[in-house]
């Protein structure tokens, strides 16, 4: 049963939001279309009334996401972060260490977890702390199922291109770490805008050298242009590409 905390939506409200969720159907066939999530995302709620708790269980695995329960931050930090797509649905106030607390943790420890925060105890300061710090949403109880639902898609949403964007990094970085010193040097230089006669002046190497050079690094990196190769070295972590040379 939806607890009082939670406003549960209409199924009219659903079927416009959601229209491809079906509450006749198998929970493992009812996820919503979001082309960027996937079947295996994880919603974690971290709240210690255990009416609410199991409220907002029933809430989340009605649209077809799976749900993992814990009754305090420390019992979710002494377990592990799901590795997958996933997010936190975390009460502010809860015993030991709190939900503001538990934020400052993960963001010390480089965890990056989209958190939507509910309380029962409005704060615009902690509020507003809280979403400078990242959160998705911060949410009153009693708050309606539509505004947690949009808040928790928001966050799976986000958590989702951030893994995709890390996949993206490491697959970049093996390409660039493929590349021999040679093929490094030209391909920097390329991208900052030197022309291969230039390029072949200053590394002391003939242009037919410098152009093949810089045919081996291209495919090496899967880029398609001169531009798409400026974009993969701009997004190295450090800002350059790693042992890029200065002229």
């Amino acid at each position: 049963m939806i607890s009082k905390t939670v406003t549960a939506l209409t199924a009219s409200e659903t079927a416009a939001r959601w229209p491809n969720t079906d509450s006749t159907r198998d929970s493992s066939d009812r996820l919503p279309v979001k082309d960027n999530l996937t079947r295996d995302a994880v919603v974690v709620v971290i709240e210690d009334d255990a009416s609410v708790r199991e409220a907002l269980k029933e809430l989340i695995e009605s649209v077809g996401l799976k749900v993992r329960l814990y009754a305090s931050a420390r019992a979710f930090l002494d377990s592990h972060i799901p590795d997958t797509t996933s997010c936190l649905v975390l009460d502010v106030r809860l015993p030991e260490v709190s939900g503001i607390k538990m934020q400052e943790e993960l963001s010390r420890a480089g965890a990056h977890v989209p958190i939507v925060f509910v309380t029962g105890h409005a704060d615009v300061a902690m509020a507003v702390c809280a979403m400078k710090a990242g959160a998705v949403d911060f949410l009153t109880k009693p708050f309606r199922s539509q505004d947690l639902l949009d808040a928790v898609f928001a966050a799976l949403e986000r958590d989702s291109a951030h893994r995709k964007m890390q996949q993206w990094h490491s697959i970049l970085r093996e390409h660039y770490e493929s590349l021999s010193k040679r093929e490094r040097q030209v391909i920097t230089r390329v991208a900052a805008g030197n022309l291969n006669k230039q390029i072949a002046g200053d590394l002391g190497l003939s242009e037919v050298t410098v152009k093949l050079h810089r045919a081996n690094a291209m495919r090496k990196m899967h880029a398609t242009s001169l531009a798409d190769l400026v974009k993969m070295l701009e997004h190295f972590d450090s800002g350059t590409a790693p042992g890029r040379q200065t002229q």
